[in-house]
């Protein structure tokens, strides 16, 4: 067997590996932990996920270290991680506490007992996910070896993550039509109301309370009714014994 075809087998049962959660969540934390084992350098490692308006997030960390490094980064404004979400694909700091690029932010990470740190953007040809944040004790914790193992697990994990995020996104939209099937249910029983009018009464507290619509669906399962707005323009009460709203 070649170094290559033995690499190849390892990354093949890592993928499994950060296949075997299904849920987001807990795939996250297995690629942020089973990043330690993979990338013989890293002590500490976080996972910054993009999110929406601009905002950057550690979704998964290894250690509070490595949440603390990340998140010296999103109140400065300034670090690799973030450089590696929005910019180039990975940096390499070898030495934080000489650090030319991030001064600032070099000098508070050597001051938690990082040496030196890699950031590995997690993408793949259609979107950025955000990024790998691997943090070293020792300054040159990264030989050239673990940067290359560490873009192909990046790799990997974004699959792994990707994947995760579908199925968590398909179980919440079934789990919020089953939601919504049930709060129509109890609108049509009180109320009298059809399956329409039932779904049109959620709708439109939904949209004049701005209130997501699972969310208004679940207020009906809890309270067995609605809050009584009356006096919200176009929405009215609904009449106990009309079928439809008053």
């Amino acid at each position: 067997m070649t170094q290559d075809d033995s690499g190849a087998a390892f990354f093949a049962q890592v993928s499994q590996d950060l296949m075997r959660e299904h849920e987001e969540e807990p795939t996250l934390q297995r690629v942020a932990d089973r990043a330690l084992s993979v990338v013989a350098g890293a002590d500490h490692c976080g996972i910054s996920l993009r999110r929406r308006r601009g905002r950057v997030e550690t979704a998964a960390a290894t250690s509070e270290t490595a949440r603390h490094c990340d998140q010296l980064q999103y109140d400065l404004g300034d670090g690799p991680c973030l450089e590696a979400v929005w910019k180039e694909s990975s940096y390499l700091i070898c030495d934080t506490a000489a650090s030319e690029r991030w001064p600032a932010w070099g000098r508070k990470v050597a001051d938690a007992g990082v040496g030196s740190v890699l950031s590995i953007r997690l993408a793949n040809e259609a979107e950025t996910l955000g990024a790998l944040n691997l943090y070293a004790a020792s300054t040159d914790g990264f030989a050239p070896d673990d940067v290359d193992v560490a873009v192909v697990y990046a790799a990997h994990a974004t699959n792994a993550m990707k994947a995760a995020q579908l199925i968590s996104g398909l179980s919440t939209a079934v789990e919020s039509r089953h939601l919504i099937g049930v709060a129509q249910g109890i609108l049509m029983h009180r109320f009298e109301l059809s399956m329409e009018d039932a779904f049109e009464v959620l709708r439109r507290y939904s949209s004049h309370t701005n209130v997501k619509l699972r969310e208004v669906a679940a207020l009906v399962v809890d309270t067995r009714s609605l809050p009584d707005l009356g006096d919200r323009p176009g929405i009215g009460h609904v009449d106990g014994r009309a079928g439809h709203e008053a």
